[in-house]
Parts: structure tokens; sequence; C-alpha cells
């Protein structure tokens, strides 16, 4: 079996990479992918040094599966080649998530629905995928009506450069500005473009991506969200309303026994999530669990998760182990 990590030089590349390992993805060749300016620089990976290719050269190679992680103008142009020669792409950018054509993934949740068919395959946004995993149990048991989410995003969702420009700040250096203020000890109500309605585009992929991913359109949701100046991982104020009561301890049990869930809900002792102790873990870690006193039905939660992990590289590299196992491909 052959895969191939497009995108393989940067942040969310270097995690797939760090997550084929741990997991021991079973696959005979390994191709790394980069843009020409990238290509001929060397990587290394369970020892063996690699040298970084050209789209053209891995499209002319085949491979079974490619992972992307280069943006959306780059998955546009290049995963359809990729699937005119066989290859099945998990896709980690905006580029496919909406499209009426193509599933958009999260292995918990709707894996079941690909086919051998599915070549090209959307990753949902980090901020999406974290949310969905701890609310599904809950509404498979007690259906959900409305949701009200608050992020409070790591800068590493922004990539390397947002991340140099912190640590610039911290240190007192000029630098380039990824973003539109400082980040350093401050935080930005603003991640990616305004739209018309006056949200974001990242407030609105958590609205839309939701929906599709539940396969549910009736569910109200709003968003807002928030970059603030941590790594590690996302973190999120959930206010679910759900369409019938519920009993916190059967709550308690249904996240403790959810796939990919980690229940940290101690207040008393300090044990809530945090972005600190989610870093490089693979889980979606919830807590600080409360009844709304404000309206029936409605429970508070918070949800953290590493964003280049489960946000990113460790759902994308589920949906290839899901493909090679359920589906037999490769």
């Amino acid at each position: 079996m052959k895969i191939a990590v497009v995108g393989a030089t940067g942040l969310v590349g270097g995690e797939i990479l760090e997550v084929l390992e741990e997991r021991n993805v079973q696959f005979d060749e390994l191709l790394l992918v980069a843009s020409a300016r990238s290509a001929g620089t060397k990587k290394t990976f369970k020892g063996k040094e690699y040298t970084v290719i050209t789209m053209e050269d891995a499209v002319a190679q085949a491979p079974d599966f490619a992972i992307f992680s280069a943006g959306g103008s780059t998955s546009l142009e290049w995963a359809p080649k990729f699937a005119a020669v066989g290859t099945t792409v998990v896709d980690n950018s905006s580029a496919w998530r909406m499209s009426p054509d193509h599933k958009l993934i999260v292995p918990e949740i709707n894996a079941s629905t690909l086919t051998a068919e599915d070549k090209i395959i959307a990753n949902p946004n980090c901020s999406t995928i974290q949310m969905v995993v701890a609310l599904e149990p809950l509404r498979k048991r007690y259906g959900l009506k409305r949701i009200v989410v608050s992020t409070y995003q790591s800068v590493t969702g922004s990539g390397k450069a947002a991340v140099d420009q912190m640590m610039n700040e911290r240190q007192g250096i000029d630098g380039p500005m990824c973003y539109a203020h400082k980040i350093d000890m401050n935080a930005l109500p603003h991640i990616d473009v305004f739209l018309d309605n006056g949200y974001t585009k990242e407030e609105m992929k958590m609205v839309n991506e939701t929906r599709k991913i539940f396969n549910d359109y009736s569910i109200g949701i709003t968003s807002t969200t928030v970059r603030i100046p941590t790594v590690g991982g996302h973190s999120e104020s959930v206010n679910v309303e759900f369409k019938e009561d519920f009993d916190m301890e059967e709550v308690k049990a249904l996240l403790n026994s959810a796939e990919g869930v980690v229940l940290q809900d101690d207040p008393k002792h300090n044990v809530y999530p945090m972005p600190l102790t989610a870093h490089k873990k693979d889980e979606v870690f919830v807590g600080r669990l409360r009844r709304d006193e404000s309206q029936p039905n409605t429970l508070n939660l918070w949800i953290v998760a590493d964003n280049l992990r489960k946000g990113a590289a460790t759902n994308a590299v589920q949906i290839v182990e899901y493909l090679q196992k359920q589906l037999k491909i490769a």
C-alpha cells in the first residue's frame, strides 16, 4: 500500500506523520509531497530519510491514499487529479466540506456512510470535530434542539506564521504579522474572514458542518470563535438544548463510554480539560458539566482537543484506517 502526505512540510503535515507512526499504520511506500518550492528537502520518518517530491511526481506514482493538508486552492486543483488515477484523497481543507457530492466524515459518527467509490473525502474543521464527537452520544440519547458555542482557539490553527508571531511578541521581537492585531496577551474575536451576515467564515463552518455531519438541518446553532494566545488545543464552551430532559449521571456515563471521549469532570479537585493537558493527545476531553438553570433540557459543557491532532491529523488518519479495515481499500 502506498500513501502520500500532501503538505508534508507544514504544521499539520508533520502531525500527520507523527500520527501515522504512533498508530503504526501499515503501508509499503510513503510519499512526502509539497510545493515545488519545498521539493528536494529532506524529512525523516521512522529513522528513514525521505526526499520531498512535487505534486506532479506524486500523481504519476498513483498512491492508494493521499492525505491533503495544503490549503483549499491546492486541494481544488490537485485532489481531482489524484482521484483520477485511483487515489483516495482525505482532504483537511474547507474545499470539499460543503459539496453535496462529497462526504464530511468524523469516524466516530458517520464513517459507515463511506464506500469504495468515495475518492475525495472531506475532513471537517478542527473546532467542529471536537464538538460533534463530544455531543454524538448525547445526541443519540436525547436529540439536539439548539447549540450555542464559543471557542477559544490555539494559534496553531493559523499555522507556523501565527506561532512565530506570538513567540516573537512574547520575546519583544519585531516580526511579520499573521493577524490584524497583536495576539500575545490578547484575544481576537476574528477567525477567518467576516461574511455579509456579520459572522466569520469559521463561525459559519461550525454551523453548517455540524448539521451536515449529523445529517440534521433542523438543529439551531450559533457560534462565536475567538483566537487566544495558547498552543496545544482549542477549547469550547458549549450550551446545548436537548429535545428531551436528561439525567446528569447518565450524561456522565454516556460520555465515559463514548469512543474517542475522555471525561475530566472533578472540579472540586481542579480536574477539567485544558489545552496544556490535551496537547499531543488524540482524544476529545469533556468537563465542567452543569445543568443550565435558566431553561429546561439544557446542558453546559467544556470541550478541549488538540486541534492539530483530532482536529486534523488524527481524524484524517482514522478515516484511512477505516477504509483499510472495513472496505479493504489497499
